[in-house]
Parts: C-alpha cells; sequence; structure tokens
C-alpha cells in the first residue's frame, strides 16, 4: 500500500459540490492499494500511522501521536498514487490493485484505523473527490509498505 499522510489543522472532501466528511486538527490520509496487496498491509499501516509521532508536544517537539491528541483522520482513496512515470510524460496505473480490491482494502485500513481508536471518516471510493486542507507544519510523511 501507498500513503500520503499530511498533519492538518482541517481537512475536508466533496463529491459534486457538497462536503461528505471533515475534520479538524488531525491527518489527511490519501491512500492506494497496490496489486499483491492484502488486509496485512492495511492493518500494518493503520497501526504505523496511528502511532506516528509528527504532533507537537508542550516543548514543540513532534513527540505525539494522532491518538495522543485525540486527533481524527480523514481517508481518501487515490489510485494515482500508484502512477508510474518510468516511460514517457503519461503515468501508468497497471500496479494499482483493481477497484473491486481497492476498494475492500481502502474500507479495511479505514476500519482498521477505526479498531485502533482513531476517529475516522472517508471520502467516497471511486469519485471524483474535491479535497480541501490546511497542511500544518507543514508536514507531510510517504509510506510505501
Amino acid at each position: 500500500m501507498k500513503a500520503v499522510v499530511q498533519r492538518v489543522s482541517r481537512a475536508s472532501v466533496s463529491v459534486e459540490g457538497a462536503v461528505i466528511a471533515e475534520i479538524t486538527h488531525g491527518v489527511l490520509i490519501l491512500i492506494c492499494a497496490m496489486q499483491g496487496d492484502s488486509e496485512a498491509q492495511g492493518d500494518q499501516l493503520a497501526a504505523k500511522i496511528s502511532k506516528l509521532r509528527i504532533f507537537k508536544d508542550e516543548a514543540g517537539k513532534m513527540n505525539l501521536s494522532l491518538k495522543d491528541i485525540g486527533g481524527e483522520a480523514l481517508v481518501v482513496s487515490q489510485f494515482t498514487l500508484a502512477g508510474d512515470t518510468s516511460r514517457g510524460n503519461r503515468p501508468g496505473f497497471s500496479s494499482a490493485a483493481p477497484p473491486g480490491d481497492g476498494q475492500r482494502l481502502y474500507e479495511h485500513f479505514a476500519a482498521a484505523l477505526t479498531g485502533l481508536g482513531v476517529p475516522v471518516h472517508t471520502g467516497q471510493f471511486g469519485a471524483d473527490m474535491a479535497v480541501d486542507l490546511l497542511n500544518d507544519g507543514p508536514v507531510t510523511i510517504l509510506y510505501d509498505l
């Protein structure tokens, strides 16, 4: 699985002009299931992100996790993270999981994160979404499991 995790002051996702999910103070997670991925990768990624220490403590150091601060997660599927630009200028997405597998793994990841005590809001799998965020820091972390 591939993921981009951004520390945000706020984030929302809209479909056809209507906000379907929003959070304050937490992380926006853009996620892509890759061919061959299983629920095990989703569980591992959820565990890593729930413990990722990217929030400031009282001394101003990034020492606190999403769980420590009581933050929320907005999880948005983004198959374009699988984009391969090694040949030419048009990215190829053949390494992304097929849509059925991608949706199943996306939903599994969100459920795993919820099961770890993180309040999770989600986008709409397969929809044309508009994501609005205020990146805090900025802090952006890449995962490729």
